[in-house]
């Protein structure tokens, strides 16, 4: 089962839920950014993650979108901050596993992000992993090998 702490999860859902909002992107060449759009809906979002010495300093989102696929990619960028690249990843893999094989607390994801369709709509599933997809991408070109960013680091270059 997933790390991710339930009361903190729902802390940040629940204001999601009191607050909607998505973020204002970065204009900065410290930020590695994706952007993510359905064909079949309005789903249209831009993730942006800061990543310095392998640990990801910052990440937020734009865009237009249904409330789950905001709320879940604004629970995704509260997550990921000041975790590393890895533990990034693995937080993704484990949310892909409650939702791919609805192997999840139905008391905390569907009080969470609206997932009482999503267990219920397979399409579903789509608005509730775009933003997560967007950020697998930009952890993915962040672990390529002679990623300009990650080779500066490496070598202590500016």
């Amino acid at each position: 089962m997933s790390s991710i702490d339930p009361k903190y999860l729902r802390e940040i859902i629940m204001d999601h839920y009191q607050y909607p909002r998505n973020k204002k992107l970065t204009e900065s060449q410290d930020y590695d950014s994706k952007h993510m759009a359905s064909e079949s809906c309005i789903d249209d979002i831009t993730v942006q993650a800061k990543i310095k010495d392998g640990v990801i300093q910052d990440a937020d989102f734009d865009g237009v979108a249904c409330t789950i696929s905001t709320a879940s990619t604004d629970i995704l960028c509260e997550l990921v901050k000041g975790k590393t690249v890895e533990e990034a990843q693995q937080i993704i893999d484990n949310y892909r596993k409650m939702i791919d094989q609805k192997d999840y607390d139905d008391d905390i994801l569907e009080e969470a992000i609206a997932f009482s369709t999503v267990g219920k709509q397979a399409n579903r599933i789509k608005c509730a992993t775009i933003g997560w997809n967007a950020m697998e991408e930009i952890l993915d070109d962040y672990r390529k090998p002679g990623n300009p960013a990650k080779d500066k680091e490496a070598t202590g270059n500016e």
